[in-house]
């Protein structure tokens, strides 16, 4: 069978496309480049250059690919952005999806993944949260993710798909220096970006009621991120008619800022005492996955660590910052 990954080309997405390659499925990538890029995806992979909301070139990649599943990844996706510019979030991911959906449906693709978020819970008050835990996102992004998880599931409901919603926590690391993200919005690239500029790491608060007062979080390295989509994608070749999988992809574990600040410092031998500056708004205490689901359901865990992210992540640094690096 053939997987259309949308969004192939960025971060997250070359990852997947390169775990599912190596692992023998044959996959094309619909990406329109704007933030993705074309080097970072395997030799002989067929890139096609559009939109996953634009019913013509999907239409046509669909039918001349013979696809038989979608792994959707293709989605903005900074909290921040999209409390300043909603419109563009619903548009891009939620009327964006129904479009993608309605191909899949017209084409008779009858297996649908769609990369979803922890954002959809919001902030809940729990020690570890589990897929059942209630949804109450505080961001537009995060609304739009549960109302693209309700939509997939309602077509998969109706049409015959089988359908798969992986909640991935906080994602990080690289499989290799030249996979690495190369956006500075989450926390340990935003570290390096102040480290290099000679500036301290900043965190945000650290009187919550947590062992060191700072925010803990469950991170993932993208590698293992990957596999869980090969994992998912090879259950859901196994037949198809309307299964329906949501998901928690994480360690189960909690790291604190304050530890990633200092791993930061071990790695990359740059002076990483942070400063502390007030409490954003929204950020929760904790916020770890109960990642057993993925164990029990598909025999999955993630076997790599939060030093091994921060590592890889440096080294992807270091190839796009190569003044970054002191001798150790």
């Amino acid at each position: 069978m053939t997987w259309l990954i949308t969004g192939g080309a960025g971060y997250i997405g070359a990852h997947v496309a390169k775990a599912m390659t190596a692992a023998g499925e044959r996959v094309v990538v619909l990406d329109d480049l704007s933030t993705g890029i074309e080097e970072r995806l395997p030799a002989g992979i067929t890139l096609v250059r559009g939109s996953a909301s634009d019913r013509g070139v999907v239409d046509r990649v669909l039918a001349e690919h013979s696809v038989s599943g979608v792994v959707h990844l293709a989605a903005k996706k900074q909290v921040g952005e999209s409390v300043e510019k909603p419109l563009l979030y619903y548009r891009e991911n939620v009327a964006g999806l129904a479009a993608l959906l309605e191909a899949v449906v017209a084409a008779g693709v009858k297996r649908f993944l769609l990369s979803s978020s922890a954002a959809v819970y919001g902030v809940p008050d729990v020690e570890l949260i589990t897929e059942e835990t209630p949804c109450a996102p505080i961001s537009p992004y995060g609304e739009t993710k549960l109302a693209g998880e309700w939509m997939v599931r309602a077509t998969g409901r109706a049409h015959g798909i089988s359908t798969a919603c992986l909640r991935y926590f906080n994602v990080a690391g690289a499989a290799e220096p030249e996979l690495a993200d190369t956006g500075v919005f989450n926390v340990v690239p935003m570290f390096f970006d102040r480290l290099t500029r000679g500036e301290a790491p900043r965190i945000f608060g650290d009187d919550y009621p947590t062992p060191d007062g700072t925010c803990v979080r469950d991170y993932i390295h993208v590698a293992d991120l990957a596999d869980a989509h090969l994992a998912v994608a090879r259950r859901m070749s196994e037949g198809a008619g309307g299964g329906d999988l949501t998901v928690n992809i994480g360690r189960g574990e909690g790291v604190s800022v304050r530890r990633i600040a200092e791993l930061v410092a071990e790695v990359t031998g740059l002076p990483a005492e942070p400063v502390i500056e007030p409490r954003r708004p929204g950020d929760a205490a904790r916020a770890v996955a109960s990642a057993s689901r993925m164990t029990d359901e598909l025999g999955w865990k993630a076997r790599r660590g939060m030093r091994e992210m921060v590592r890889s992540a440096w080294d992807g640094w270091c190839l796009r910052h190569p003044g970054a690096r002191v001798e150790q």
